[in-house]
């Protein structure tokens, strides 16, 4: 199958079962939003190394928000709901309850399951902190420096999926980012799926294991083009680069949908072929076939 001269391989992404959080974020204006977001989603590009896996799902005018103010939705994603609580009140208590004139809204008020996050961080108030109830919401006004740091008792958790993913071959580096930075673009418009490695990229995409003992992960040297000859390729004959699109999502659904649009977004000249990373279907709960997902048949 091909996207205009781009090649589809017939593979499959491998994903993993996780949970996941939606906080809402806003603040007095973008600025400091935006330094909210760059904070609470830094140092979360994979659950290899990370605490979470996170990104910014969508942003919101002054008319959609609880409190009138612009905003942005957070999606947290981890492999236990005990994880996800422990990473999400400490990104909130660290990264935006610090920030100037925040404030933090639960995103999944109908989930199933509830994790601590006001409860959490009220603490940090010395008793000095307030409750208020709102309908059938609870939030902390917690005092600092510049007034009332707002934020929910409790937020929802639901089951999401992780690890979806493509890998474009590139005749060089140039072609590669651009490619990259398509893909990345058509997932941004998207409810429900993030791209949680910088920029949306990763270029040291991983397999599973390492010859070094206690090393849980190493790069994926079939697609490293500097090791052809001394290890079996899986890099199309012309390709010197390779850069991996990692897609996280709330459902099968979303990341299906985001894997289909990076696909279509990325093909285009210099883009030789698009694969897959898996595991031999052996370790992760959900298949993404590439091919399925472009006839519309997955």
């Amino acid at each position: 199958m091909n996207l205009g001269t781009t090649f589809v391989q017939d593979t499959f992404a491998e994903a993993f079962a996780m949970a996941y959080a939606r906080i809402l974020v806003t603040a007095y204006d973008q600025h400091w939003l935006d330094a909210a977001v760059r904070e609470a989603t830094g140092y979360s590009s994979s659950v290899i190394a990370c605490d979470a896996e996170t990104g910014l799902e969508r942003s919101f005018g002054e008319q959609e928000t609880p409190d009138g103010r612009l905003g942005a939705s957070l999606l947290m994603f981890g492999f236990t709901d005990e994880a996800l609580e422990k990473s999400v009140s400490k990104r909130v208590g660290q990264c935006i309850m610090t920030c100037p004139t925040t404030a933090v809204f639960d995103g999944l008020d109908s989930a199933e399951r509830r994790i601590a996050l006001g409860k959490h961080l009220r603490f940090f108030g010395d008793g000095y902190q307030k409750s208020k109830r709102v309908e059938d919401r609870r939030f902390w006004r917690i005092p600092v420096m510049d007034g009332e740091f707002l934020v929910q008792d409790t937020i929802g958790i639901s089951s999401g999926v992780g690890g979806g993913n493509i890998i474009l071959q590139t005749t060089d580096q140039a072609a590669g980012l651009a490619a990259a930075r398509r893909a990345v673009e058509a997932i941004a418009g998207i409810d429900g799926a993030i791209t949680p490695f910088p920029g949306g990229v990763a270029r040291s995409g991983s397999k599973v294991g390492s010859r070094y003992k206690g090393l849980v992960a190493s790069t994926s040297d079939p697609f490293c083009p500097t090791l052809r000859g001394r290890v079996e390729s899986e890099l199309h004959p012309d390709a010197h680069c390779a850069y991996e699109i990692v897609v996280d999502g709330v459902s099968p659904a979303a990341v299906s949908q985001a894997m289909t649009a990076a696909m279509r977004a990325a093909a285009g000249p210099d883009v030789l072929m698009i694969a897959a990373g898996n595991y031999g279907g052996k370790l992760g709960k959900f298949h993404f076939h590439l091919r399925e997902l472009l006839s519309g048949t997955s």
